[in-house]
């Protein structure tokens, strides 16, 4: 009883979702974490031979299949939105894992990179989640996982633009929330904290830094990629019908001190 009951919570047969920034780093991790509860997953992103590998792999654990697109192209996010939902017919759950940090100094932020970091860390998450919006709410379920980030809450050197992307992707979620969720489409954010992947490989590349982040924690340590399955399968499925525009801190206490 105790085990059936668990498969109806968190249990993602049946399902399918969309993540994207794919191809490597946490969305390739949360893919994964899909897969494993059973979920069909369609993985988008720009290098085409990184998501036929990263499908091979899940494959190994559901039904997987992939979009080569590149979502800062905002015109195009219907078509994508379109060739997502082919794959398996409907889609019921998207994770909105794309994104840059360009590091630059604040005196060498220029309007392009500006433009650039806004447009695919803020803007694609909600134009591209609104593309699904008409399917999940005709069958009055759907679920939405967006990235934050420590700098959602907290200043770093070199990411003044970045930081100012992930602050709005929490107001993002509780706004998507505010209007989504009575469709019965939940929209939640989960915030990394350090974890070792291309977007982090400047701080874990140099021990200073990557000791400097693990004794930030109160837990004593850096992220492992399987930190975040708990929260990725939580937010993905029933047992979180009652939970949404809220921001989860999976930093091992970073944000606590």
């Amino acid at each position: 009883m105790k085990a059936k009951l668990l498969e109806q919570k968190f249990g993602l047969a049946d399902r399918t979702f969309v993540v994207t920034g794919a191809s490597s780093g946490i969305g390739r991790a949360m893919a994964g974490f899909l897969a494993e509860a059973g979920a069909n997953v369609v993985l988008v992103a720009r290098r085409k031979q990184e998501l036929e590998s990263a499908c091979i792999e899940i494959e190994k654990l559901s039904q997987c299949g992939y979009v080569v697109a590149d979502l800062q192209d905002r015109g195009n996010l219907e078509q994508v939105a379109t060739a997502c939902t082919e794959a398996f017919g409907t889609v019921d759950g998207l994770i909105n894992a794309a994104g840059i940090n360009l590091r630059q100094p604040t005196d060498q932020v220029s309007l392009e990179s500006w433009d650039k970091t806004l447009n695919i860390n803020l803007a694609t998450p909600f134009f591209f989640s609104r593309c699904f919006l008409e399917g999940m709410r005709a069958r009055g379920y759907g679920r939405i996982i967006n990235i934050a980030s420590l700098q959602s809450a907290r200043a770093f050197p070199n990411g003044l633009p970045y930081g100012a992307s992930k602050a709005g992707i929490c107001q993002l979620t509780r706004a998507m929330s505010e209007a989504w969720s009575k469709f019965g489409i939940t929209c939640n954010a989960i915030a990394p904290g350090f974890f070792p992947t291309e977007l982090t490989g400047p701080v874990f590349s140099n021990s200073d830094t990557r000791d400097w982040a693990a004794n930030q924690t109160t837990i004593g340590r850096n992220g492992e990629l399987d930190d975040l399955f708990g929260a990725t399968v939580l937010f993905a499925s029933p047992a979180s019908s009652f939970i949404t525009g809220q921001t989860l801190y999976v930093d091992g206490g970073f944000t606590a001190k």
